[in-house]
């Protein structure tokens, strides 16, 4: 059975940091490329970062700078790295796993808010 599990959001003040975790089972994770999206209430889901089976990554420009992906094969967890957070950043952060010939999975989410 295939799983991927976020953690790692929570309540934060403007300015701050939060890192998100992905940890997958059930496929081979480094297969996958992994991505994360985020769903604001009201709004299309938006893209936020992938980072592909060799190491490429991507960022919407608007968390360009200031939030980090990065991937550990060995312990099958991609993580979402957030800093200097605005309001807008407020939204569920969702992990998605992806590859080549079509199969993808998502987890679950986790909220982010930031609010002072």
């Amino acid at each position: 059975q295939v799983q991927l599990v976020e953690s790692g959001g929570g309540l934060v003040q403007p300015g701050g940091s939060l890192r998100l975790s992905c940890a997958a089972s059930g496929i081979a994770f480094s297969m996958y490329g992994m991505i994360w999206y985020r769903q604001a209430p009201g709004n299309q889901r938006e893209l936020v970062a992938i980072i592909t089976t060799g190491g490429r990554i991507v960022y919407a420009d608007s968390v360009k700078g200031r939030f980090t992906i990065s991937r550990d094969n060995a312990k099958n967890t991609v993580y979402l790295q957030m800093n200097s957070l605005k309001p807008e950043d407020t939204a569920t952060y969702y992990c998605n796993a992806a590859r080549n010939d079509g199969s993808k999975f998502e987890g679950q989410g986790t909220q982010v808010t930031v609010s002072s």
